[in-house]
């Protein structure tokens, strides 16, 4: 029975490499993370951050993650899930709508728009049929992967609901049953 050396290199284990591997990945995450709060500076405090930063040696990114897990936290214990789901379905498409009112292209105001009549919808349905939610698994759960859904530019779900479900149904009851034309300014 041999005992390694203390001087003898030993050799690296699959862990050992995937530690590696995922310490890179993680810094690389963090350097992006970090672009991102310099990117909104004013919304992130990043100059606060910054500074807890030079006094503790910690990344300011670790601070933003464990101060905005805390908000959250709090929140949630404030109002629930549906308080959370309703940030997240109002929060960042209101501040990209105002975004939107100031450019002078339409194609972002059309987005917004039709996310809101989306939103709007859906409200009014879950509203009435509330009572079945509480017999649905994981719902606000699910109701904010759908709200992410309708909003993020990857998806674009809310084109796509009033494109295939929303359109259709309002548009026979709407006065000429057919489709209008935008007037130009």
């Amino acid at each position: 029975h041999r005992l390694w050396k203390t001087n003898q290199k030993q050799p690296k284990t699959i862990a050992s490499l995937t530690m590696s591997g995922t310490a890179g990945k993680l810094n690389e995450y963090v350097s992006k993370a970090d672009a991102t709060l310099a990117e909104y500076s004013s919304v992130t405090q990043y100059e606060k951050l910054k500074e807890l930063e030079e006094k503790t040696g910690v990344s300011k990114v670790y601070f933003f993650v464990g101060f905005t897990a805390l908000f959250c936290g709090l929140l949630y214990l404030a109002g629930g899930a549906k308080l959370m789901v309703d940030l997240a379905g109002f929060l960042y498409p209101a501040y990209m709508s105002f975004k939107a009112l100031d450019t002078a292209e339409t194609t972002d105001d059309v987005q917004w728009l039709t996310y809101w009549v989306v939103f709007a919808t859906f409200s009014i349905i879950e509203g009435t049929i509330g009572f079945v939610t509480g017999f649905i698994p994981f719902y606000y759960y699910i109701k904010i992967a759908f709200l992410v859904w309708l909003y993020h530019p990857q998806f674009m779900g809310a084109t796509v609901l009033y494109n295939q479900a929303i359109r259709p149904l309002v548009l026979p009851m709407l006065k000429g049953n057919k489709p209008t034309e935008k007037k130009s300014e």
